[in-house]
């Protein structure tokens, strides 16, 4: 048996992980909370070391474990709604903290769901953070380009994703949707084809949109991607499924994106794509990544995955940048955008799941989540209520805008 806290830790200099090091517990910390944690007969002695010390857990209120602490990753609030009396012991939204006895947590690793994960909590872990990144000298011509950014062709986009009474990946209405988004990007000026897309007796498709750079040698491929369809867990495939946030929101941020770089000519290649199947297990991006060929995957330089980008959840417009140790030159860049032409906050983290970048994690290629903060849980994804209502088009056009500099200097944007 154990004892816990969660105790605030929002300093830079994170004084409850060290003194817990320093004093016998463990830490793992999720944005400005950190918990702390220890053997029953350890608890007693460490936040009398700890007060000694000046630290703050001894005054903290500690809590029993009945089990042992464990990560629930989340889409939305997926693992809250099926399972709501689950011991929840710190909350951030997409991260949780659980106490579960080893059978719970046996039984709920079998179940293989697709829209949650549990998995044991690691000692010493850093499971999000709050970046502080440096802001950089701001480009003329790169301003001019962030500033093209329209709320009124976004909210366009967005109305008529969500105009399809759903996009789920194995309906007509999907069918529609991709061809009107492969229009878009065609009267953009990019070359438009789909890729077919195999999902158990079904099928999808992801639609691609490329431009080839300028430079004479050595080209990067950089890859800006969203998923297209919707899903309303309720039901089957023809129940409504508006998708407003999930993912209207990130696939209107491809297309927004896409208009604004279609004036900025680029040294490296540059490619748009909206996957299909994403809402029955990542099929899209999947297939994607599984056709590329080594040299393929080599020449991808970052991709950058829009995901649920318009809802607030935090109390101050923040994004999420979710990644893996391969990706993290690409998070600092989007961060170090997002300080310079947005007023963002930068949440990361080394956790990914469950979106579009994974599979491009999975085979080494940079790839980052770009996401709605998270310190509150997104309820209205996956069913008939994921509608423009609970839109903030303030928050989307911020990250649009993160993206959109970060692209545009991995890019090498001609006259920056």
């Amino acid at each position: 048996m154990g004892k816990y806290a969660v105790l605030s830790d929002s300093s830079e200099e994170h004084i409850v992980e060290k003194s817990a090091e320093d004093f016998g517990a463990h830490w793992a910390r999720l944005g400005d909370k950190t918990i702390v944690w220890t053997a029953t007969e350890e608890w007693v002695e460490f936040t009398s070391k700890a007060g000694q010390a000046g630290i703050s857990p001894e005054h903290a209120e500690s809590h029993e474990l009945e089990g042992r602490l464990y990560l629930v990753i989340q889409t939305g609030r997926e693992f809250q709604n099926m399972y709501p009396d689950a011991r929840i012991v710190l909350e951030k939204g997409r991260y949780l903290v659980a106490d579960l006895l080893p059978e719970e947590a046996s039984r709920l690793a079998e179940s293989k769901e697709d829209w949650w994960t549990v998995r044991p909590l690691a000692m010493g872990s850093v499971i999000m953070d709050i970046a502080r990144p440096e802001a950089q000298p701001v480009l003329p011509g790169l301003k001019a380009s962030v500033a093209a950014v329209s709320q009124t062709t976004y909210s366009t986009y967005m109305s008529l994703l969500v105009d399809f009474q759903t996009r789920h990946s194995f309906s007509s209405q999907f069918i529609s949707a991709a061809l009107w988004a492969a229009n878009q990007f065609q009267n953009f000026g990019y070359q438009v084809g789909q890729q077919p897309v195999n999902i158990r007796s079904d099928s999808s498709a992801n639609v691609v949109a490329d431009r080839p750079g300028r430079g004479s040698e050595n080209r990067k491929l950089l890859l800006i991607t969203a998923h297209l369809d919707s899903i309303n867990v309720r039901g089957g495939r023809d129940v409504p499924a508006p998708g407003a946030d999930d993912n209207a929101s990130g696939a209107a941020g491809v297309l927004e994106i896409a208009r604004v770089l279609a004036e900025y000519p680029s040294k490296h290649d540059l490619r748009f794509i909206l996957f299909g199947g994403e809402e029955q297990g990542l099929y899209g991006s999947k297939q994607y990544v599984s056709s590329l060929s080594k040299n393929e995957c080599d020449r991808i330089c970052a991709v950058i995955n829009m995901d649920m980008v318009a809802t607030l959840n935090t109390e101050s417009p923040a994004v999420l940048l979710e990644g893996a140790p391969i990706s993290r030159a690409l998070m600092k860049e989007l961060a170090q955008a997002a300080a310079t032409y947005t007023s963002l906050i930068v949440q990361t983290s080394e956790s990914p799941f469950n979106s579009d970048h994974v599979p491009f994690i999975d085979k080494l290629i940079p790839a980052v989540l770009t996401i709605e903060g998270t310190d509150s849980s997104n309820s209205n994804i996956h069913t008939v209520n994921d509608t423009l209502d609970h839109i903030d088009y303030g928050l989307a056009l911020e990250i649009i805008r993160m993206n959109l500099a970060a692209a545009s200097k991995l890019l090498e944007i001609e006259d920056l």
